[in-house]
């Protein structure tokens, strides 16, 4: 392996911790971080009374052991007598220190959490980034999951480090000043080793981390393959579940079930890996623990056999010894957790990274993408627009059309000539091609998809969707419910156990998206085979809104059913070429006058 091949993964790392630490660390600031920094006030205290407590509890040992060794009951009493004290304080500021830091940990994690969760959202990137970068798997996992084992580690790691370098500086000095210097006598002459426990203590500790890291380094990228086997293996049972109904219906439970088998078979093997890797971390830190406790008493020995140290002051330096021991290989306890936050950490990273591509992407892409301007007409107009996939092979080749306000257009065309991605762009989620598209300034743009969304809540928080919070009667919702043929649902308004995604059928769920119109009266309809899922008869009641209702709005629809035609005023027609589809405008074929009045005469009398 080459020089530059050994650095590109150190490189790695070491972007990953300094990105994550950008971002992360804007918590202390940006606006608002007063109380980020009273709370880490408040751990740091706990942590320095925390050594306090283990420096007073060093010197305790030393004068109990020593009452012992004299066998001086004044003193031992003297030493008991402050026992109590010492657990008490031990009691308070251990526990004082657990609850603030989990209070800064769940601070954290949730303003980062908000940020990136906002980040995804906002902006329509939660839809954009599935177009542009499929590659990332369950963001939403990355969100509730990787943030947490991103952010909470590292708050142990900071506290760990700190109190480490504290704690062996601390414990080494009474190391030098318990344990003294050491003679040594070589050939006949005699050398003296200064804090020669403090120096052990070091000499012992980087053996024990170079030993460590040399046998862990392979984990971190164990682990990060582990979480990825893990992810594709949930966001496979995820898709059987979203598409639980197709599946069952074309009884597919056998090739799921192999290929979900085989995912865990990839989780399975990458666990194995992790394993055996850990094992071997795990012969090391074993050896080092049943080595630790030994080197310093046998340090110790020949100066207590000497005379020159007291029992308590051999106890002293030996749990002064495993302080500072224990603070210097912080890094070798810790490799297996460095591991595993450093494969969350790098998750969290990726999907921050590709949202941020999706606004970088965009802003240096200015000459090949679409531009958005505000018409001064009120029409909608498409002006030398040309659409293209990810890879760059054209749906639509430079297509100009102009809807005027009011007039109803439908899109029609084979399949794969890009209807559906045209309405994409207009509502600005497609992001690869060039030309202009211009809106009428301040008219929101009302999408009816084939799948209507339902929110959760009641059916009143249903039909006003997204405007939830809207002000508008009982008597409007249930004219609106009679009109789209749910006048059943009428007293379920309110019902707050229902799960609407799931009770209503997919007809129903599109008449739910024309009660919305009804009531909010849009002033831009986008529709893409919003009826697909309804009868004739349903499909013709619904349409008609667009003559009677709806006779203002402008609407484009993509749809290809009988019937849909006549409730239009015009034909955009995509023809698959070579180079791209053309577009084509021809008069839609209008029903009669008298078919609409009729039409219009039947909803009355049902109403």
């Amino acid at each position: 392996m080459s020089n530059v091949e050994q650095k590109a993964p150190e490189q790695a790392r070491r972007s990953v911790f300094k990105r994550f630490l950008q971002i992360s660390s804007r918590y202390w600031r940006g606006p608002g971080c007063g109380p980020a920094w009273m709370l880490t006030l408040v751990v740091l205290l706990f942590l320095f009374a925390n050594i306090g407590l283990q420096v007073f509890n060093n010197a305790w040992n030393r004068l109990f052991f020593d009452a012992l060794e004299k066998r001086s009951l004044d003193a031992v009493v003297t030493a008991l007598w402050q026992l109590p004290w010492l657990v008490l304080a031990t009691a308070v500021i251990v526990s004082g220190m657990v609850a603030a830091r989990m209070t800064l940990q769940a601070r954290w994690r949730a303003w980062m959490t908000n940020r990136v969760a906002g980040w995804w959202v906002a902006d329509q990137r939660y839809y954009r980034l599935g177009l542009a970068a499929p590659e990332q798997t369950a963001p939403e996992f990355r969100i509730a999951e990787d943030v947490r084992l991103a952010i909470e580690p590292l708050v142990e790691f900071a506290l760990g480090l700190i109190s480490s370098a504290v704690t062996a500086a601390t414990f080494a000095a009474i190391l030098w000043r318990v344990a003294g210097s050491y003679q040594v006598t070589l050939g006949g002459q005699s050398y003296e080793i200064p804090a020669y426990m403090a120096v052990a203590a070091v000499i012992y500790a980087i053996v024990a981390s170079l030993t460590a890291y040399a046998v862990g380094r392979p984990l971190v990228a164990r682990v990060a393959a582990k979480n990825d086997a893990e992810a594709n293996f949930r966001a496979e049972m995820t898709r059987l579940r979203e598409n639980a109904e197709s599946v069952a219906l074309i009884r597919g439970d056998v090739d799921e079930l192999s290929a979900l088998r085989r995912n865990y078979g990839v989780v399975v093997t990458a666990w194995m890996r992790v394993i055996a890797q850990q094992g071997k971390i795990a012969l090391v830190l074993n050896t080092n623990g049943a080595l630790f406790p030994i080197i310093p008493l046998l340090l110790a020995t020949p100066k207590y056999l000497a005379g020159e140290l007291t029992l308590g002051a051999v106890m002293q330096v030996v749990a002064a010894f495993a302080a500072v021991q224990g603070a210097l290989i912080w890094f070798v306890d810790n490799f297996v957790k460095l591991a595993e936050w450093y494969a969350s950490a790098s998750r969290v990273i990726e999907l921050t990274n590709a949202l941020d591509d999706l606004d970088v992407g965009s802003q240096m892409e200015d000459e090949q993408s679409i531009t958005f301007t505000e018409s001064t007409d009120g029409a909608i107009h498409l002006e030398n627009l040309s659409l293209s996939d990810r890879a760059g092979r054209i749906f639509i080749n430079e297509a100009s059309v102009r809807i005027s306000a009011g007039e109803k257009v439908l899109v029609t065309g084979e399949s794969g000539s890009g209807k559906s991605t045209l309405i994409r762009a207009i509502a600005g989620l497609w992001g690869w091609g060039s030309g202009v598209i211009s809106l009428p300034k301040g008219v929101p743009l009302t999408f009816v998809p084939q799948k209507p969304y339902l929110p959760k809540g009641t059916l009143r928080e249903v039909l006003l969707y997204p405007a939830t919070t809207a002000k508008i009667d009982d008597l409007a919702l249930a004219a609106a419910l009679s009109r789209c043929g749910l006048d059943y649902l009428v007293k379920h308004l309110d019902e707050t156990n229902a799960r609407w995604d799931q009770t209503l059928s997919g007809g129903e769920r599109q008449r739910i998206a024309f009660c919305r119109l009804v009531l909010q009266k849009p002033k831009i309809i986008i529709m893409d085979e919003a009826t697909s899922a309804l009868d004739e008869g349903s499909q013709t009641s619904l349409l008609s809104l667009l003559d009677h209702e709806l006779a203002g709005a402008t609407v484009i629809s993509v749809g290809h059913r009988p019937g849909i035609e006549e409730y239009h005023d015009r034909k955009l027609t995509l023809t698959k070429k070579v180079a791209g589809a053309a577009v084509t405008s021809s008069a839609a074929r209008k029903r009669p006058l008298w078919k609409r009045l009729k039409t219009f005469a039947a909803l009355g009398r049902a109403g």
